[in-house]
Protein backbone atom coordinates (compact mmCIF):
# COMPACT_ATOMS: atom_id res chain seq x y z
CA UNK A 1 0.00 0.00 0.00
CA UNK A 2 1.02 3.33 -0.91
CA UNK A 3 1.88 6.01 1.67
CA UNK A 4 -0.11 9.26 1.64
CA UNK A 5 2.23 11.09 3.96
CA UNK A 6 4.54 13.79 2.28
CA UNK A 7 8.23 13.65 2.88
CA UNK A 8 9.19 16.21 5.69
CA UNK A 9 10.82 19.33 4.29
CA UNK A 10 14.52 19.60 4.82
CA UNK A 11 14.52 22.11 7.98
CA UNK A 12 17.36 23.63 6.82
CA UNK A 13 15.99 24.94 3.37
CA UNK A 14 15.29 28.42 2.85
CA UNK A 15 11.41 28.86 1.63
CA UNK A 16 11.45 32.12 0.39
CA UNK A 17 13.90 33.44 -1.88
CA UNK A 18 16.65 36.48 -0.18
CA UNK A 19 17.39 39.31 -2.05
CA UNK A 20 20.87 40.15 -2.53
CA UNK A 21 22.34 42.98 0.22
CA UNK A 22 22.23 46.35 -2.05
CA UNK A 23 24.67 48.60 -1.15
CA UNK A 24 22.95 51.99 0.33
CA UNK A 25 23.05 54.97 -2.34
CA UNK A 26 24.77 58.11 -0.55
CA UNK A 27 21.50 60.29 -1.11
CA UNK A 28 20.23 62.86 1.09
CA UNK A 29 19.32 60.23 4.04
CA UNK A 30 23.10 59.21 4.25
CA UNK A 31 24.27 62.83 4.24
CA UNK A 32 21.44 63.60 7.32
CA UNK A 33 23.26 60.89 9.18
CA UNK A 34 26.88 61.79 8.75
CA UNK A 35 25.76 65.76 9.94
CA UNK A 36 23.53 64.29 12.80
CA UNK A 37 26.47 64.27 14.79
CA UNK A 38 28.08 67.68 13.83
CA UNK A 39 23.83 68.99 14.47
CA UNK A 40 24.24 67.92 18.18
CA UNK A 41 27.56 69.39 19.34
CA UNK A 42 26.58 72.77 17.15
CA UNK A 43 25.07 74.65 20.40
CA UNK A 44 27.72 74.12 22.37
CA UNK A 45 30.39 75.02 19.56
CA UNK A 46 28.78 78.22 18.99
CA UNK A 47 28.49 79.03 22.45
CA UNK A 48 31.98 78.23 22.92
CA UNK A 49 33.05 80.64 19.97
CA UNK A 50 30.69 83.59 21.12
CA UNK A 51 31.56 83.71 25.03
CA UNK A 52 35.37 82.18 24.68
CA UNK A 53 36.77 82.86 21.95
CA UNK A 54 35.77 86.03 20.39
CA UNK A 55 36.32 87.91 23.99
CA UNK A 56 40.02 86.23 23.91
CA UNK A 57 40.72 87.40 19.97
CA UNK A 58 39.29 91.03 21.35
CA UNK A 59 41.74 91.12 24.22
CA UNK A 60 44.18 89.54 22.37
CA UNK A 61 43.63 92.84 20.01
CA UNK A 62 43.14 95.70 22.43
CA UNK A 63 46.51 94.33 23.72
CA UNK A 64 48.62 95.76 20.67
CA UNK A 65 46.86 98.66 20.48
CA UNK A 66 47.07 102.15 22.32
CA UNK A 67 44.23 103.14 25.09
CA UNK A 68 41.57 101.37 23.19
CA UNK A 69 37.63 102.09 24.33
CA UNK A 70 38.88 105.24 25.92
CA UNK A 71 40.33 106.75 22.82
CA UNK A 72 38.14 107.18 19.57
CA UNK A 73 40.77 105.69 16.40
CA UNK A 74 43.03 103.32 19.02
CA UNK A 75 46.41 103.01 16.80
CA UNK A 76 48.54 99.67 16.67
CA UNK A 77 51.46 99.92 19.04
CA UNK A 78 52.91 96.95 19.20
CA UNK A 79 54.59 95.57 21.78
CA UNK A 80 54.65 98.31 23.85
CA UNK A 81 52.14 97.38 26.64
CA UNK A 82 53.87 94.51 27.30
CA UNK A 83 56.93 96.23 27.43
CA UNK A 84 55.18 98.38 30.04
CA UNK A 85 53.65 95.54 31.99
CA UNK A 86 56.90 93.85 32.24
CA UNK A 87 58.70 96.56 33.59
CA UNK A 88 56.43 97.79 35.80
CA UNK A 89 57.57 97.21 39.47
CA UNK A 90 53.34 96.92 40.76
CA UNK A 91 53.18 93.74 38.10
CA UNK A 92 56.48 92.18 39.85
CA UNK A 93 54.66 92.59 43.15
CA UNK A 94 51.84 90.50 41.94
CA UNK A 95 53.83 88.06 40.27
CA UNK A 96 55.25 87.36 43.55
CA UNK A 97 52.28 87.66 45.79
CA UNK A 98 50.63 85.66 43.46
CA UNK A 99 52.88 82.65 43.22
CA UNK A 100 53.52 82.57 47.62
CA UNK A 101 49.62 82.41 47.68
CA UNK A 102 48.88 79.76 44.91
CA UNK A 103 52.03 77.37 46.17
CA UNK A 104 51.60 77.74 49.84
CA UNK A 105 47.45 77.29 49.45
CA UNK A 106 48.14 74.40 47.19
CA UNK A 107 50.72 72.70 49.53
CA UNK A 108 48.44 73.07 52.39
CA UNK A 109 45.43 72.34 50.69
CA UNK A 110 46.85 68.47 49.68
CA UNK A 111 48.19 67.98 53.29
CA UNK A 112 45.04 69.13 55.49
CA UNK A 113 42.91 67.33 52.72
CA UNK A 114 45.04 64.46 53.20
CA UNK A 115 44.92 64.40 57.20
CA UNK A 116 41.74 64.99 57.23
CA UNK A 117 41.14 61.75 54.70
CA UNK A 118 42.87 59.52 56.50
CA UNK A 119 41.36 60.96 60.09
CA UNK A 120 37.60 60.10 58.22
CA UNK A 121 38.81 56.66 56.94
CA UNK A 122 39.90 55.59 60.04
CA UNK A 123 38.73 52.46 61.92
CA UNK A 124 39.30 54.53 65.41
CA UNK A 125 36.72 56.79 65.09
CA UNK A 126 33.34 55.27 65.81
CA UNK A 127 30.47 56.31 62.88
CA UNK A 128 28.78 58.79 64.82
CA UNK A 129 32.05 60.86 65.34
CA UNK A 130 32.77 60.34 61.53
CA UNK A 131 29.15 61.65 60.57
CA UNK A 132 30.15 64.85 63.28
CA UNK A 133 33.82 65.57 61.86
CA UNK A 134 33.01 65.01 57.97
CA UNK A 135 29.99 67.75 58.75
CA UNK A 136 32.41 70.03 60.46
CA UNK A 137 35.23 69.70 57.79
CA UNK A 138 33.01 70.11 55.10
CA UNK A 139 31.07 73.11 55.82
CA UNK A 140 33.74 75.88 54.65
CA UNK A 141 33.10 74.53 51.46
CA UNK A 142 29.56 75.29 51.85
CA UNK A 143 30.09 78.83 52.20
CA UNK A 144 30.08 81.41 48.95
CA UNK A 145 33.35 83.49 48.69
CA UNK A 146 31.05 86.56 49.80
CA UNK A 147 30.06 84.93 52.89
CA UNK A 148 34.04 83.84 53.59
CA UNK A 149 35.05 86.99 53.18
CA UNK A 150 32.68 88.87 55.26
CA UNK A 151 32.94 86.03 58.13
CA UNK A 152 36.61 86.31 58.27
CA UNK A 153 36.88 90.59 58.04
CA UNK A 154 34.91 89.84 61.62
CA UNK A 155 37.30 87.39 62.80
CA UNK A 156 40.57 88.81 61.79
CA UNK A 157 39.14 92.84 62.68
CA UNK A 158 41.75 94.43 65.43
CA UNK A 159 37.73 94.07 67.45
CA UNK A 160 37.36 90.57 66.92
CA UNK A 161 37.13 86.70 68.09
CA UNK A 162 41.00 85.58 67.10
CA UNK A 163 42.42 88.69 68.85
CA UNK A 164 40.18 88.00 71.52
CA UNK A 165 41.45 84.70 72.14
CA UNK A 166 45.22 85.06 71.07
CA UNK A 167 45.27 87.78 74.05
CA UNK A 168 43.58 85.68 76.50
CA UNK A 169 46.34 82.57 75.83
CA UNK A 170 48.84 84.87 76.06
CA UNK A 171 50.00 84.24 72.89
CA UNK A 172 49.90 87.97 71.70
CA UNK A 173 50.04 91.64 73.62
CA UNK A 174 48.12 93.45 71.83
CA UNK A 175 45.78 93.75 68.84
CA UNK A 176 46.61 92.95 65.22
CA UNK A 177 45.57 94.76 62.21
CA UNK A 178 45.56 91.31 60.08
CA UNK A 179 44.15 92.13 56.77
CA UNK A 180 45.54 95.71 57.08
CA UNK A 181 49.11 95.35 57.97
CA UNK A 182 51.96 94.71 55.83
CA UNK A 183 53.05 92.39 57.92
CA UNK A 184 50.00 90.46 58.33
CA UNK A 185 47.87 90.87 55.49
CA UNK A 186 49.38 88.09 52.71
CA UNK A 187 49.56 85.03 55.32
CA UNK A 188 46.03 86.37 56.21
CA UNK A 189 44.68 85.90 53.02
CA UNK A 190 46.01 82.66 52.16
CA UNK A 191 44.90 81.19 55.42
CA UNK A 192 41.68 82.41 54.78
CA UNK A 193 41.97 80.36 50.85
CA UNK A 194 43.33 77.40 52.75
CA UNK A 195 40.64 77.49 55.16
CA UNK A 196 38.37 77.52 52.46
CA UNK A 197 39.17 75.56 49.52
CA UNK A 198 40.69 72.32 51.83
CA UNK A 199 37.36 70.35 51.96
CA UNK A 200 37.60 69.63 48.09
CA UNK A 201 40.50 67.74 48.72
CA UNK A 202 39.55 66.00 51.60
CA UNK A 203 36.60 64.80 50.14
CA UNK A 204 38.46 63.60 46.64
CA UNK A 205 40.92 61.98 48.85
CA UNK A 206 38.68 60.31 51.09
CA UNK A 207 36.84 58.35 47.86
CA UNK A 208 40.29 57.58 46.79
CA UNK A 209 41.28 55.93 50.11
CA UNK A 210 37.75 54.09 50.19
CA UNK A 211 39.08 52.60 46.67
CA UNK A 212 42.15 51.11 47.26
CA UNK A 213 41.89 46.95 47.84
CA UNK A 214 42.31 45.71 51.24
CA UNK A 215 43.96 42.32 49.87
CA UNK A 216 47.08 45.15 49.42
CA UNK A 217 47.48 46.19 53.02
CA UNK A 218 46.80 42.78 54.24
CA UNK A 219 49.71 41.74 51.90
CA UNK A 220 51.71 44.48 53.39
CA UNK A 221 50.86 42.91 57.12
CA UNK A 222 51.90 39.62 56.14
CA UNK A 223 55.62 41.23 54.99
CA UNK A 224 55.84 42.89 58.35
CA UNK A 225 55.42 46.60 56.93
CA UNK A 226 54.39 49.26 60.06
CA UNK A 227 51.91 52.06 59.81
CA UNK A 228 54.02 54.32 58.19
CA UNK A 229 55.68 51.54 55.46
CA UNK A 230 52.27 50.95 54.44
CA UNK A 231 51.25 54.59 53.64
CA UNK A 232 54.35 54.95 52.01
CA UNK A 233 54.14 52.35 49.83
CA UNK A 234 50.69 51.38 49.77
CA UNK A 235 48.40 54.47 49.95
CA UNK A 236 50.50 57.16 48.54
CA UNK A 237 51.13 55.31 45.54
CA UNK A 238 47.27 54.27 45.03
CA UNK A 239 45.99 58.26 45.80
CA UNK A 240 49.05 59.60 43.39
CA UNK A 241 46.55 59.83 40.26
CA UNK A 242 44.25 61.97 42.16
CA UNK A 243 46.69 64.30 43.98
CA UNK A 244 48.20 65.19 40.83
CA UNK A 245 45.07 65.91 39.03
CA UNK A 246 43.89 67.65 41.90
CA UNK A 247 46.63 70.02 42.43
CA UNK A 248 47.20 71.16 38.94
CA UNK A 249 43.66 71.68 38.81
CA UNK A 250 44.23 73.58 42.08
CA UNK A 251 47.06 75.24 40.65
CA UNK A 252 44.80 77.06 37.94
CA UNK A 253 42.11 77.83 40.11
CA UNK A 254 44.28 79.92 42.95
CA UNK A 255 46.20 81.67 40.37
CA UNK A 256 42.86 82.91 39.36
CA UNK A 257 41.83 83.94 42.53
CA UNK A 258 39.73 86.81 42.87
CA UNK A 259 36.69 87.50 44.45
CA UNK A 260 38.44 86.30 48.04
CA UNK A 261 41.46 89.01 47.55
CA UNK A 262 39.16 91.80 46.39
CA UNK A 263 36.15 91.37 49.26
CA UNK A 264 38.79 91.03 52.31
CA UNK A 265 42.07 93.37 51.19
CA UNK A 266 41.49 94.90 47.80
CA UNK A 267 45.01 94.16 46.96
CA UNK A 268 46.37 96.21 49.83
CA UNK A 269 47.94 97.74 51.93
CA UNK A 270 50.51 99.40 49.97
CA UNK A 271 50.19 96.05 47.50
CA UNK A 272 51.19 93.73 49.65
CA UNK A 273 48.53 91.44 48.85
CA UNK A 274 48.06 92.03 45.05
CA UNK A 275 47.36 89.42 42.69
CA UNK A 276 47.67 89.41 39.12
CA UNK A 277 43.84 89.37 38.74
CA UNK A 278 43.78 92.54 41.28
CA UNK A 279 46.30 94.04 39.55
CA UNK A 280 44.12 93.88 36.02
CA UNK A 281 41.03 94.54 37.50
CA UNK A 282 42.51 97.88 38.43
CA UNK A 283 44.09 98.65 35.64
CA UNK A 284 40.57 98.49 33.68
CA UNK A 285 38.17 99.58 36.02
CA UNK A 286 39.85 102.29 38.27
CA UNK A 287 42.57 103.81 35.89
CA UNK A 288 40.86 103.01 32.57
CA UNK A 289 44.19 101.64 30.99
CA UNK A 290 42.06 98.75 29.20
CA UNK A 291 45.18 98.33 26.53
CA UNK A 292 48.13 97.92 29.48
CA UNK A 293 45.17 95.61 31.51
CA UNK A 294 44.69 93.11 28.34
CA UNK A 295 48.01 93.06 27.51
CA UNK A 296 47.95 91.86 31.57
CA UNK A 297 45.45 89.86 30.68
CA UNK A 298 46.98 87.81 28.31
CA UNK A 299 50.23 87.18 30.34
CA UNK A 300 48.24 85.66 33.01
CA UNK A 301 46.58 83.70 29.83
CA UNK A 302 49.98 82.43 28.63
CA UNK A 303 50.82 81.29 32.33
CA UNK A 304 47.52 79.42 32.63
CA UNK A 305 48.11 77.90 29.52
CA UNK A 306 51.51 76.43 31.05
CA UNK A 307 49.50 75.12 33.79
CA UNK A 308 46.79 73.51 31.70
CA UNK A 309 49.26 72.00 29.39
CA UNK A 310 50.83 70.18 31.61
CA UNK A 311 47.52 68.78 33.10
CA UNK A 312 46.57 67.73 30.07
CA UNK A 313 49.41 65.77 29.34
CA UNK A 314 49.21 63.81 32.74
CA UNK A 315 45.77 62.96 31.60
CA UNK A 316 46.69 61.84 28.28
CA UNK A 317 49.62 59.77 30.06
CA UNK A 318 47.04 58.12 32.64
CA UNK A 319 44.74 56.96 29.46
Amino acid sequence: MKSTLKDPEPLLQTQWPVDPVKPRKAGWGGLKRRLAPYGFVSPTVILMFVLMLVPIVMVIGYSFMNNVIMTKHPKFVGLDNYVTILTDSVFHTALANTLIFTFASVAAHIVLGLLFAMLLNSPLLGTRFKALFRAVYVLPWLFTVAIIAVLWRLLLDPNGVINFLLMNAGIIDSKIEWLSSPGTALFAVTFINIWAGYPFYMVSILAGLQGIPKDLYEAATVDGANGFQKFLHVTLPQLKPIIISMAMLDLIWTSQQFALIWMTTGGGPINVTEMLSTYTYKLAFSQYQFSLASASAVVILLLSMILAFFYIRHQKARD
